[in-house]
């Protein structure tokens, strides 16, 4: 899940008259395009699996109509995700083959076990129990349709445990040796457990699975604010809005105090990606750059103290990375003979923090009018929910890349670099134009699914009475019979 490399400073070969990259950087950037449109599909799975339990077991315990139209509409989101999330990830495996074989080569032994867990243990038991709930709830008993539910979610959630064990290996490595064999030098594996269970793994699964959960957290609340904008008794949808104010008032806080603690063990096991989320050059003390405002141009492509205008916390920077001392030495990014593109780690790093700050306004001011009984009545926070429903995913991805182009140059941290893990065959047009492709494909798989989720959406308004369209205007999907 990880080769996702830095997404500029690459070199551009100019070849009969044409513009190509080179295949180092195409391979990179197409690696970095599949997995961040894979990574949106992953996180609806994982994030709407809850959702999913818990208005399947309400639908069934209470036979409410309410909750069975809630069940109805998040499962089909669920399963149109799901499908994205098989099309757009099958290409990732063999990426690795064609476009970074040595990585594939070197880490092999480490990888392929945890990959091929994911795909016999966690795919398939999704798929096997996701087709219950579409299809069997007038089939099989609401004990065993609470179960699907339930083991669909694990699905998820297990799927993205065994891909998170590959990332959390490539950022700390453990349990294998270098040997030589066939005259190459590859990691072999000695102690399973230590390579499973990285000192990264617990920080990265815990901190991913909620930021999915943020993220469809704020989807579900921006969809049922529209619903409940345009029929403000709507009973399903008043319920919905209130169940997502109640997990965000839960998720935002502790991802924000998760996010923290993350921060202090990146330092202590990527020093040099801590100085690059800081922009932190020179060895010494470190502040915390609070608010980063460029002073000129030259300062977005390379932010330094010199360049910015910050609003900083003196010493907490080196209070973070320590645990506790506010004079602690910080290595700064000097000392090293390549560092990743610090622009891209640095303002990542502050947008996805601003919107986690943004989340827990949004929870606190939902969880306010909770109280209050006035959820649903004010406007303006039912317009604030609807804008701010793709921002989790915009935290969610920037999150994404502080882990992964902070990492660079390497793309197993001190054993592999992504420069040497490149295919040395693929030529600039190869990379260029494959390139070329997936960008356009996966659009094209964005848009589609954009259709799909406007119809449901339409689908559900003409359900309440608010809209009406002619058949010919909307016409129905294939798979779906005339009373789903």
């Amino acid at each position: 899940m990880s080769a996702t490399g830095v997404l500029i400073d690459g070199t551009v070969l100019l070849a009969e008259n044409n513009i190509l990259l080179s295949p180092e950087f195409a391979s990179r950037v197409q690696f970095g395009w599949t997995i961040t449109v894979h990574i949106l599909f992953a996180a609806l799975s994982i994030g709407l699996a809850p959702y999913i339990v818990y208005f399947t077991w309400k639908d069934v315990r209470s036979d409410d109509p309410a909750y069975a139209r809630l069940r109805e509409f998040w499962i089909n989101v669920f399963a149109v995700g799901f499908v994205m999330g098989t099309v757009t990830g099958i290409p990732m495996s063999f990426q690795f083959g064609t476009n970074f074989p040595r990585f594939a080569e070197v880490s092999g032994e480490l990888i392929g076990g945890p990959l091929a867990f994911e795909a016999k243990m966690a795919f398939f038991l999704e798929a096997v129990f996701l087709g219950i709930l579409l299809f069997g709830r007038d089939r099989v008993s609401d004990r065993t349709y609470v179960l699907s539910s339930i083991l669909t979610g694990v699905g998820a959630w297990l799927s993205g445990f065994w891909i998170l064990v590959v990332n959390a290996w490539m950022q700390t490595p453990r349990g294998f040796e270098l040997v030589r064999r066939n005259g190459m030098e590859i990691a072999r594996l000695t102690d399973p457990v230590a390579a499973f269970f990285t000192p990264r793994m617990p920080w990265m699964y815990v901190h991913m699975m909620n930021a999915s959960v943020i993220a469809v957290t704020l989807v579900v609340a921006g969809i049922a604010a529209y619903f409940v904008w345009r029929k403000r008794d709507s009973e399903a949808w008043n319920t919905a809005l209130r169940m997502a104010v109640v997990v965000l008032l839960i998720t935002a806080p502790l991802q924000a105090l998760h996010g923290d603690a993350y921060g202090r063990h990146v330092a202590d096991t990527q020093p040099q990606k801590f100085a690059a989320m800081e922009a932190h050059y020179e060895t010494g003390q470190a502040d915390l750059h609070l608010i980063a405002i460029p002073r000129s141009l030259d300062a977005l492509t390379d932010p330094r103290t010199d360049n910015l205008f910050t609003i900083s916390l003196p010493g907490l920077g080196s209070f973070l990375a320590s645990g506790g001392d506010f004079s602690a030495e910080v290595v700064g990014l000097h000392e090293y003979d390549e560092n990743p593109p610090v622009a891209l780690v640095f303002w990542s790093f502050r947008l996805m923090v601003g919107l986690g700050f943004l989340f827990v306004g949004l929870a606190l001011w939902g969880g306010t009018r909770l109280r209050k009984g006035c959820l649903s009545d004010s406007g303006r926070y039912l317009r604030a929910m609807m804008l701010s429903s793709p921002l989790g995913y915009v935290a969610l991805l920037t999150g994404w890349y502080v882990t992964e182009i902070g990492r660079q140059p390497w793309v197993v941290q001190d054993v592999l670099k992504t420069s040497d893990a490149v295919s040395r065959s693929l030529t600039a047009t190869e990379a260029t134009g494959t390139l070329a492709a997936f960008v356009l494909l996966y659009l094209a798989l964005l848009a589609a699914f954009g259709a799909v989720l406007k119809w449901l959406i339409e689908g559900e308004l003409e359900r309440m009475g608010v809209r009406t369209v002619d058949d010919t205007s909307r016409p129905r999907l294939p798979w779906v019979s005339g009373d789903d």
